[in-house]
């Protein structure tokens, strides 16, 4: 816990993929899967979370980019992205979240931590699809709500009195995402396995 020499800090470059390899850093670019384009502007993101272990692709050589994701992916994407951590209390308030089910560790800990109170006090709706709203809302929350500088809403589709108001811009304050157009946010919009990712990339990386 103690600094023996202060060391510069040198602002990540990022990659510039081009036919495989980096331009910046000359890194070369395994991609096994054959649906993700390496020019597509989820490639990054998709190497990444594999890397991780955050997600695998659905086979060994589909990622399956434009798939629907639940709400039971999305929590389980950022429960691998905070490091598996375990729950505290083991308290599960949700009748259709089960010990037997892959997410029950991952919905566990996002009810501790505030990421989530489910669709109703009793159920969390795991096979649910996500939406763009849900999906910056609990990203938001699993970072900790942090504050957010421009209180300008751009979005007419994104009420003043709508939960997911700060989540979205902070998402888009510190690039997380953008809106589907200049004024529109599209918040009902269902979320893809390749957005979730880049949401988590641009957040976490």
């Amino acid at each position: 816990g103690e600094i023996l020499e202060a060391q510069e800090v040198v602002p990540a470059q990022g990659h510039d993929w081009q036919d495989g390899t980096c331009g910046v850093c000359g890194a070369t670019n395994s991609n096994p899967f054959v649906d993700v384009p390496d020019d597509s502007y989820y490639i990054e993101p998709v190497l990444w979370a594999v890397k991780e272990g955050i997600t695998a692709g659905t086979s060994a050589t589909t990622f399956s980019p434009e798939r629907i994701v639940t709400r039971a992916e999305t929590v389980t994407f950022l429960w691998s992205a905070a490091g598996k951590p375990e729950p505290v209390t083991g308290i599960n308030p949700f009748a259709d979240v089960t010990e037997a089910d892959y997410f029950y560790k991952a919905v566990l800990w996002a009810y501790e931590r505030g990421v989530t109170t489910g669709v109703d006090a009793a159920h969390f709706g795991p096979s649910q699809e996500c939406t763009r709203a849900q999906a910056v809302t609990f990203l938001y929350r699993a970072v900790g709500q942090p504050a957010i500088e421009n209180r300008v809403n751009p979005f007419t589709d994104v009420a003043y009195e709508a939960y997911y108001l700060r989540p979205v811009m902070w998402a888009v304050e510190n690039g997380v995402t953008a809106g589907i157009s200049d004024t529109e946010f599209g918040p009902d919009g269902l979320c893809t396995r390749a957005q979730i990712v880049t949401f988590l990339y641009k957040a976490y990386h």
